[in-house]
């Protein structure tokens, strides 16, 4: 299944730092895992046109049932105003159902950073391990 790749819908200033959070979810099944990528277009357009949002990318294996995310933002509180705004809210929680596993991490980078490639994304996410949560 192709990535989402990496849109910077707000271009912050060169000297700015970002805010930024890689995550990565795994389904219990391949159903869920077709749930979850079919709602995927639809929260990537909010965060699009999210206030204070630089960047965001997907990356989707579906038959692996893995999903990693990519998002970078102004700053902690416009990346949480995101997360508590419809429809990322009623989804993170409808996708709670048929989640096996979800980690996230999250860091501050330089605006010059950006875009973030998956191999930084996902390097942080086995270092850090993130923060794990089991459905």
């Amino acid at each position: 299944m192709p990535d989402i790749p990496w849109s910077t819908p707000t271009p912050p200033a060169p000297e700015a730092e970002v805010y930024v959070m890689a995550s990565r979810f795994e389904t219990e099944t391949l159903a869920g895992a077709f749930r979850f990528f079919l709602k995927s277009p639809g929260i990537i357009r909010q965060i699009r046109s999210a206030p204070g949002a630089h960047g965001v990318a997907l990356r989707a294996r579906i038959f692996s049932r893995t999903f990693l995310t990519l998002s970078a933002w102004e700053d902690r509180d416009a990346l949480y105003r995101f997360a508590r705004s419809e429809p990322h809210r009623s989804s993170s929680r409808a996708a709670a159902a048929f989640m096996r596993e979800s980690a996230f991490t999250f860091w501050t980078a330089p605006a010059a950073a950006l875009p973030i490639t998956w191999a930084e994304a996902e390097r942080r996410l086995a270092e850090d391990g993130g923060r794990e949560t089991r459905s």
